[in-house]
């Protein structure tokens, strides 16, 4: 088979099921509008059949009449003010066209006020209105579009149809979708007053997106799990050393010196647990609200590499300043900023090679289309570098590469989370570069502040 024959097929077969799909909601609202007129078809029907049976009337007109009653009671629309005023000539037409106008643009703005997405059907299930957040969460949709075109959830369109049919008041939906992102939603389908008018509403379905409430409260489990995981080692071993120094090592002096030195060790790992468990939770509380100092990055990467000395000689380490040539100055928050660089300078202490250097460079990245110059400081280190599978997770609560190593370096899990959240706060962004064998590099990017602030 040819490229243009497999294409004509394709397009055929859109075509077909545009057409099926048109065809079904037609026959629909069809049915709809005979549900709406039974009573007065039934009458007429009736009618007709009385008169035939008094011979007033021949069976075969009578058919045809009934034919055609059945044709335009499915065919002509529920509300023909409009039509009846065009073919009669009212000359109020302009004023009611005026006033539906009014109604329509005061309840389309109550529908833009809702705060969750949201959208208003007609009568037969025709979008009359949706709101901003409604557009965000369907893209392709527009007035005037059948519900069955905005969505293709079954359940949701059983719903509408539900409330339509049933007057029902309310109708809870729980919509999940895979593609193009797996995500969870609730929708309620409320059922509005009757109305005759074309521009009401019968049908208001909202939406309230569930995804971010369930991976928020995914992370809130997985903290809490890893966090008493976290202090229950130490708390264990710290139970274990008392309950040897209270028995079988009551009179050794040895073992007591030496069972108190490690409960000592333990002691300041549950200290160092819970001051960046407490650090993190500060950071996370102040996450949206926008820092207003001024920072100097040359002035505070010198000031944390000199606190920072006394540590790196005790490892053996040698810390390398290398200043940016001009001020490298942004908008933040000098004690997180300093927090952020004494994380970053600490791991590359106690994770980098014994006796080696330790490189902290504050740098420029010039203008790069619509966005401004970057100022950056970076932290390099000579260990043994990260594996690409673990870069990814790095800054995920109590990630670690090597557990067992982290842990005898006093490390808690928790330090680069803390550099992260600083950075989501100043609007900063943290790049990671490693190979195995080469070391590895944190660089912590900013937006300059323009020299005028």
């Amino acid at each position: 088979m040819s490229l243009g024959t497999a294409l004509s097929s394709v397009r055929w077969a859109e075509r077909r099921a545009e057409a099926e799909t048109r065809a079904r909601e037609a026959l629909t609202a069809a049915k709809r509008r005979l549900a709406a007129r039974w009573m007065p078809v039934v009458a007429a029907a009736a009618i007709l059949t009385a008169l035939v049976l008094l011979g007033a009337l021949g069976g075969l007109a009578a058919f045809a009449a009934v034919l055609a009653l059945l044709l335009a009671a499915a065919v002509w629309p529920l509300d023909s003010t409009a039509i009846i005023d065009a073919i009669s000539g009212n000359t109020m037409t302009s004023v009611g066209t005026r006033q539906g106008e009014s109604e329509r643009n005061s309840w389309c703005a109550v529908i833009d006020a809702i705060p969750t997405a949201a959208l208003a059907l007609d009568a037969t299930g025709t979008l009359l209105h949706h709101n901003r957040l409604a557009a965000e969460m369907f893209p392709r949709i527009r007035s005037g579009l059948p519900m069955s075109q905005v969505s293709r959830s079954p359940d949701l369109l059983v719903a509408v149809d539900r409330a339509l049919a049933s007057e029902e008041e309310r109708i809870d939906v729980e919509l999940i979708e895979r593609v193009p992102v797996e995500r969870r939603v609730a929708a309620t389908v409320s059922w509005l007053a009757r109305s005759g008018k074309p521009y009401a509403p019968h049908v208001l379905v909202t939406f309230r997106d569930l995804t971010e409430q369930d991976r928020l409260g995914q992370m809130r489990a997985d903290f809490i799990a890893n966090a008493s995981h976290e202090l229950r080692t130490p708390l264990a071993s710290l139970r274990a050393f008392v309950e040897t120094l209270q028995g079988p090592a009551r009179d050794d002096a040895n073992a007591r010196k030496r069972f108190l030195q490690l409960m000592a060790s333990q002691a300041e790992r549950m200290t160092r647990l819970i001051d960046d468990l407490l650090s993190l939770s500060r950071v996370e509380m102040r996450v949206h609200l926008p820092p207003r100092g001024i920072v100097e990055l040359n002035e505070t990467a010198a000031y944390v590499c000199q606190s920072l000395e006394p540590v790196a000689e005790a490892a053996k380490a040698k810390v390398t300043l290398v200043r940016e040539g001009a001020p490298a100055r942004i908008r933040g928050d000098r004690e997180e900023i300093v927090q952020v660089l004494q994380n970053l300078i600490q791991n590359a202490i106690k994770y980098g090679r014994e006796g080696g250097n330790i490189e902290v460079r504050v740098g420029r990245d010039a203008p790069r289309g619509a966005s401004g110059a970057k100022v950056w400081v970076s932290v390099t280190d000579e260990g043994p570098g990260i594996a690409p599978e673990h870069l990814p997770r790095l800054t995920e609560r109590f990630y670690r590469v090597n557990v067992t190593s982290s842990r005898e370096k006093g490390g808690t899990g928790l330090g680069l989370a803390i550099v992260k959240h600083i950075l989501n706060r100043h609007r900063g962004e943290l790049r990671i570069a490693s190979r195995l064998g080469a070391g590895s590099t944190f660089t912590a990017s900013f937006e300059e502040l323009g020299t005028a602030a």
